[in-house]
């Protein structure tokens, strides 16, 4: 068993060039978590730290507890917040994992939260890593390089049947049959060059010429499951928003519509309490909310950062603030 302490330090190390990006919808982030109550936000997926870098600036009476399974992502965020000292924390952890590590740390309950879903641009940008179509790389994959399954296992391994499955509950690929067909057909795929030129050649020409890259999509599904993203989003959502005191705000950044689903279904079940009562009826149930959202729909970026940051253009922030049970009424 890992010994928790071997895994936490404090700001300070690591190479931030290596690991550095604009953070999306930082002011409307910022804007999200400005009425947190002075104490603990937590980043359940820190990156290279420039969310919680501006959050730190902007809030001295807050401290981060930052959480991220990537490596290379804990040594640039350690060198990004390093002027902070002693107010941020960093551990390794998959955010599935978030209330053992906090546990673990000795943290009561949060101010705060901030979940920055998906793959880091670094992390793209890195052939060696496996999770760009762009370049040739590896089929890796995986965030937390200590895990055993990749993205070969997932492309040579997965019978037809599964790996189209995928395609469509990861990142609703409407040629998903073809595609999972042509792979298998190829067995063995060498790298990520060779995967997404038979992902390209599978879809129809028509198809190839919207949407960006043909290969993005089932790049993105391979990577969700390598990494089981979604199998443990629900689950870590529920935790943070439980460990929130009142008063306290959560923000979630997803970037497709498998994520924004599972998001707004445990942000609503907090807002209504579970509550599954006819619409437009009184509540009989006797379900208790122990949130408010801050609007029903979400936001979006503006069309400015949308351009400059092509990564942010499919971004949506949900934000809840937590309530005690007594503000119901």
């Amino acid at each position: 068993m890992t010994d928790p302490e071997a895994e936490v330090r404090q700001a300070g190390g690591g190479d931030p060039a290596t690991f550095r990006h604009e953070p999306v919808m930082a002011v409307e982030v910022l804007d999200a978590l400005a009425p947190c109550p002075p104490g603990p936000v937590l980043d359940a997926t820190v990156g290279g730290g420039g969310h919680a870098a501006l959050l730190l600036d902007a809030r001295p009476d807050l401290t981060v507890v930052g959480l991220d399974r990537d490596d290379v992502a804990l040594a640039a965020s350690g060198d990004r917040l390093a002027p902070f000292g002693s107010r941020v924390l960093l551990h390794r952890s998959a955010f599935g994992e978030l209330g053992a590590a906090l546990d673990g740390l000795g943290v009561g309950p949060l101010s705060g939260f901030l979940f920055d879903l998906g793959v880091s641009s670094p992390q793209l940008d890195v052939a060696d890593r496996g999770f760009s179509y762009r370049e040739a790389g590896p089929l890796d994959m995986r965030m937390d390089r200590r895990q055993p399954l990749t993205a070969d296992d997932v492309v040579n391994g997965y019978p037809e049947d599964d790996l189209a499955r995928l395609l469509v509950r990861n990142a609703d690929e409407r040629h998903a049959r073809r595609i999972a067909r042509a792979v298998v057909a190829a067995r063995p795929v060498r790298d990520t060059a060779a995967l997404a030129d038979l992902v390209r050649s599978a879809i129809p020409a028509p198809a190839r010429r919207t949407g960006g890259h043909p290969a993005k999509r089932t790049f993105q599904a391979i990577r969700i499951e390598v990494n089981d993203e979604l199998g443990q989003l629900a689950g870590a959502l529920d935790e943070a928003i439980g460990r929130l005191r009142p008063g306290g705000r959560g923000a979630v950044l997803s970037y497709h519509s498998g994520e924004d689903r599972i998001v707004k279904a445990r942000f609503d079940h907090a807002a209504t309490g579970g509550c599954a009562c006819p619409p437009r009826l009184p509540c009989a149930c006797g379900a208790v909310p122990v949130a408010t959202l801050a609007r029903r729909s979400g936001r979006t970026p503006a069309a400015a950062e949308s351009e400059r940051n092509p990564r942010a253009a499919s971004a949506r922030l949900r934000v809840l603030e937590r309530i005690d049970a007594g503000d119901v009424g």
